[in-house]
């Protein structure tokens, strides 16, 4: 499927979310109270596309710690800091594919305006989801999976090679959702 049919087909599921519940159940199962706290601020189509991340990971074969597993279903809490409209992720999406230098100098920094926040969003909430995940004291793999899943693999520093293991299926799960 060529990117641009994969965006096109993301942003109507995103348009029509509001159509499908989210399993509530389903989330509760892999997430201690205050992270579903947490998964629960998320709006109601990142709650989506993170439990078809999760049965995406859970599909894949391999035992799935219960790490990966919240992690799959947290990997976008950052974004709860700032709700965005559909057509602003559309934006920034597409600023980030054809003008990367404008994307990169719209996302850097704190100035939190609504017409930076598309670019912020999507460039910082790796690291805002994980300093949430701090803030709770959830498990440090579970941070370093949710602030890292945005970087290149080779892009991770010093870690145990398992983390690199169970962040390169995050990645892939996310990236067929």
């Amino acid at each position: 499927m060529s990117t641009i049919t994969y965006r096109i087909k993301q942003g109507l599921r995103a348009l029509f979310a509001f159509t499908t519940d989210v399993d509530t159940t389903l989330a509760s199962q892999y997430l201690n109270a205050q992270e579903y706290a947490l998964f629960q601020t998320m709006a109601h189509a990142e709650q989506l596309h993170s439990l078809n991340v999760l049965r995406t990971v859970l599909a894949q074969g391999a035992e799935t710690p219960l790490e990966l597993a919240a992690a799959a279903l947290l990997h976008d809490v950052g974004k709860a800091r700032y709700h965005l409209a559909v057509w602003q992720k559309t934006v920034s999406v597409l600023a980030e594919s054809f003008t990367p230098a404008l994307f990169a100098r719209l996302s850097a920094g704190n100035d939190l305006t609504w017409w930076r926040a598309p670019f912020m969003v999507r460039e910082q909430h790796p690291a805002w989801g994980a300093d949430m995940l701090k803030a709770i004291n959830s498990d440090p793999l579970v941070v370093f999976l949710v602030g890292h899943h945005a970087h290149h693999l080779d892009n991770c520093g010093d870690v145990p090679e398992n983390y690199i293991r169970l962040l390169a299926r995050l990645k892939k799960a996310d990236g067929e959702n």
